[in-house]
């Protein structure tokens, strides 16, 4: 069994991304070629926003909206500490203030609660400006955005929703990417819509953040491409990654429908074993992995192991544990939802030609 089984939806699509590939050879076209903008067509449609803009990958992608929203030192961007390096790497790449916030414990995603106790700390130490909210959409579900957006309006900070997981899940049919003020989402493989290398994209109805992320991802060009009015980066999505994916994408809303029944299938074997993930009413999730909670879980991987089941854990180490913000301080303790799921989580196979 393969955790997630890219060989068997290669095979399913392979005679159309077969044909997409070779366009492209044909045409020759490697950067910036014509599917990277029919893709950010289609992509912008899909989501329900007036603008995607592809880049090179998903952390790219954190960084290119650190720049459009002129994120610097000084500033303090809150996010959750329990999710994968990047969200808080992009903001100190940034060189502004990761500021980590604890995890809801029946969701895994940030927490409301605590993230509006650690942004009335900032506020009142007046050491840094709170700027922003980077909420991640862990394991395919989608953050608590209605709360978050009015946090985020009560202390007028900027909402970035981190789709990378959650590609394809919705609150009440609003899709993600289109929460916040401007979204990412990433193309890695094993995502629930991945590319066949590295890949990444931004989502905004902001005509000014869009303008200036393809500025940004082409070294900062103006209307003329010597004329470059801006420092900026080179983050452009290879046109053979957006050929493979416009075909991923056309298959997409059925690949999420196949996720969810191998979840309700999952939640109805394992429910009486295991804590198993729940989907608040009005939300779908994408599934990007199938998470159970289990204080024994050393015990219990084995056991799938055993079985030939694989199974991996996101996150052993939540990020305020991590050797590259230790200088931030905190302490064993400062997240207790957070440090609990890291050391009871771990993840089951989860794709959508599981057979369960």
């Amino acid at each position: 069994m393969q955790f997630i089984d890219l060989a068997a939806q290669y095979q399913h699509l392979k005679e159309k991304i077969d044909k997409r590939i070779q366009t492209v050879l044909d045409h020759g076209k490697y950067i910036m070629g014509p599917e990277v903008s029919e893709l950010e067509d289609k992509l912008a449609e899909y989501v329900g926003v007036k603008h995607a803009v592809t880049c090179a990958n998903g952390t790219d992608a954190l960084t290119l909206c650190m720049m459009a929203l002129d994120i610097k030192e000084g500033d303090a961007v809150f996010c959750p500490t329990f999710t994968f390096f990047a969200t808080a790497e992009a903001v100190a790449f940034a060189k502004a203030t990761p500021v980590f916030v604890d995890s809801d414990e029946q969701t895994f995603n940030i927490c409301p609660v605590d993230l509006e106790k650690r942004i009335k700390n900032v506020i009142a130490e007046g050491k840094l400006k709170p700027k922003a909210i980077i909420a991640v959409d862990l394991f395919g579900l989608p953050a608590n955005y209605p709360e978050l957006e009015r946090i985020a309006k009560k202390y007028d900070l900027k909402i970035i929703e981190d789709a990378a997981q959650g590609f394809g899940g919705s609150i009440n049919a609003k899709k993600t990417g289109s929460f916040g003020d401007i979204a990412t989402t990433s193309f890695f493989p094993a995502k629930p819509l991945g590319c066949y290398g590295d890949g990444g994209a931004v989502f905004t109805n902001n005509d000014g953040y869009a303008e200036l992320l393809r500025s940004f991802r082409v070294h900062g060009k103006g209307n003329d491409k010597y004329d470059n009015i801006r420092i900026g980066m080179n983050s452009r999505l290879d046109t053979i990654q957006a050929a493979i994916l416009l075909e991923k994408l056309a298959e997409f809303p059925q690949e999420l429908i196949s996720r969810n029944k191998a979840a309700t299938n999952y939640e109805k074997e394992l429910s009486t074993h295991f804590k198993t993930p729940q989907v608040p009413e009005g939300y779908v999730s994408s599934w990007a992995q199938y998470t159970l909670v289990d204080e024994n879980r050393d015990a219990a991987m084995a056991e799938y192991k055993e079985q030939g089941i694989p199974t991996v854990v996101y996150y052993a180490t939540c990020m305020h544990q991590q050797t590259a913000f230790k200088y931030l301080g905190y302490c064993e303790g400062d997240f207790p939802v957070a440090e609990k799921l890291a050391k009871q989580v771990f993840s089951l196979p989860m794709h959508p030609y599981l057979i369960i």
